[in-house]
């Protein structure tokens, strides 16, 4: 399911028009994305839970030159943690 998809099903399910459930959709990923610029974790009881994990440097090898060593810097990642619920739910599938 891509995001119009998801947009389609709630305009259908909530009886509201597709554009503003195309808002919606984009609203709540622009909010989840900022907040975790901001480093905080957001947590949708049941669903999960998203944070930003930062993985470490490290030193790598290039390559294009197996000899040649790099160092590959620290980098912040998304990290989404499921809840219960939806553990439960696909479980039971």
């Amino acid at each position: 399911m891509n995001k119009a998809e998801l947009a389609q099903v709630l305009s259908e399910k909530l009886n509201i028009s597709k554009k503003e459930a195309e808002d919606f959709v984009n609203t709540t990923v622009d909010t989840i994305i900022d907040t975790m610029k901001k480093g905080e974790e957001v947590v949708l009881t049941g669903f999960g839970a998203f944070s930003v994990k930062v993985r470490a440097g490290r030193t790598g090898v290039n390559p294009q030159n197996p000899t040649e060593k790099i160092q590959i810097p620290a980098v912040k990642v998304p990290k989404f943690k499921a809840g219960k619920a939806l553990k439960d739910a696909l479980k039971a599938s």
